[in-house]
């Protein structure tokens, strides 16, 4: 499938709303819980989302769109999660990150882009060369995957507790031998 704003807008629109309808309220246990040692908890992951939001998306479009492959994107540490945010209770990393995806949609409409933009060209510092409508494409990618993780995640508390069902849910990974 080719990248489409009419598509792709409605999904990055929805994000932040089905973050907060499938975590707001639920018990700490349920958003402090991870897969394992090194792994994210959903509330890790909403801070990573917000950092991506601030230097990523709408970032590296403008750069593309002001340098073109002239100069690469700044390197962004995929493992980071924001340091701004910590301390703030998920209610309140919901709601900034809310607050940042409106902003950015609403800077990305303002850009107007056409097929020609993206068809341009920048420079990703492992990548090498990329396309605007790769990278907003990422964006929509980036999101379902966040969203795919975190109901993985949840689903894996109970990986013991569904007994012989485990053979039927896929999200749990395969019974180990």
């Amino acid at each position: 499938m080719d990248f489409r704003f009419e598509e792709a807008l409605p999904l990055l629109r929805r994000t932040p709303a089905t973050l907060r309808a499938l975590l707001e309220g639920l018990p700490t246990s349920w958003i402090e819980a991870t897969e394992g040692p090194e792994t994210w908890s959903p509330y890790d992951v909403v801070g990573h989302l917000i950092l991506s939001e601030r230097v990523t998306w709408i970032p590296r479009a403008e750069h593309l769109l002001r340098h073109g492959d002239s100069r690469p994107f700044v390197p962004f540490d995929r493992d980071a999660i924001s340091a701004s945010s910590d301390g703030l209770s998920l209610g309140e990393r919901l709601d900034s990150f809310t607050e940042l995806r409106a902003a950015s949609l609403g800077r990305l409409e303002a850009l107007r882009l056409t097929d020609a933009d993206l068809a341009r060209r920048g420079s990703h510092p492992e990548l090498g060369s990329v396309t605007l409508g790769q990278l907003l494409a990422t964006w929509v990618a980036h999101d379902l995957g966040h969203l795919g993780q975190i109901a993985r995640t949840m689903a894996r508390q109970y990986t013991e507790t569904v007994g012989p069902w485990r053979r039927y849910l896929s999200i749990l990974g395969s019974p180990s031998g």
